[in-house]
């Protein structure tokens, strides 16, 4: 029987290269949006997946939407917690909203959603949860103190999460991709874009599809050693010891 997999975020950008790798892998997917309903509806009837709208933000709407997902397809056997947003501004302009706002929906949804397949997982003693962070949440970037404090968060709930997890057959791990080839990226500035890639030694953007296929193997049965890692997928850009 395939397993169920949800991508908050699942259905542009890195989320949808995701969607759609694990519709390959023979998953049922289930892909959250939070506003853009042509995107979504585009998506599904592309990769013939399921979508749902709710706010991963809101704890609440979560659980509905879990509810729902559960009466579809199944419960939730893969959480890849991708959803996120940007409100760039340098800290002496941040305002609280930019700053709660990014807390919210790049790391709190992480534990909106968690906790509530949590348990489940627990009582069939396997899954897997992949939390999506980011290059700058390894290195910190200028005008980011709130998405680089979400990312790193959620390294450091990967890895409290894999300890507790593991006895139970729950991997928990975390994605940092580096800057990919998606719309929000080509939106740089061109002179912006052209300095970041020249910083990045395999001398082009990442594709989405990479950081999919990183997730699908995550998610596999052949990963079940690997739990509290930190995936860095970013050409070089960044390296960790």
């Amino acid at each position: 029987m395939s397993k169920t997999v949800l991508v908050t975020g699942g259905t542009r950008g890195i989320g949808r290269a995701i969607s759609e790798t694990m519709v390959k892998k023979g998953y049922k997917v289930a892909a959250n949006y939070a506003g853009n309903d042509a995107a979504a509806k585009e998506c599904a009837e592309a990769l013939g997946i399921n979508v749902y709208k709710f706010d991963v933000a809101d704890y609440d709407a979560v659980g509905a939407g879990l509810a729902q997902i559960e009466k579809d397809l199944g419960p939730v056997d893969v959480v890849i917690n991708n959803a996120g947003v940007t409100r760039d501004a340098p800290f002496h302009k941040m305002s609280l909203d930019q700053w709660q706002q990014v807390i919210d929906i790049d790391l709190t949804s992480a534990f909106n959603v968690t906790r509530q397949v949590w348990d489940g997982m627990r009582e069939r003693n396997w899954g897997r949860v992949i939390n999506i962070s980011s290059i700058n949440g390894q290195k910190g970037q200028f005008g980011q103190a709130n998405y680089s404090a979400a990312k790193a968060g959620l390294i450091g709930m990967s890895k409290a999460l894999a300890q507790e997890g593991a006895k139970k057959g729950i991997t928990v791990n975390t994605v940092c991709p580096g800057y990919i080839d998606t719309e929000m990226v080509q939106a740089v500035p061109e002179k912006v874009l052209e300095g970041i890639i020249a910083s990045i030694p395999v001398g082009r953007l990442g594709k989405a599809e990479e950081i999919a296929s990183m997730c699908a193997y995550l998610a596999s049965d052949e990963a079940a050693f690997i739990t509290g890692a930190t995936m860095t997928v970013n050409g070089a850009q960044y390296i960790t010891g």
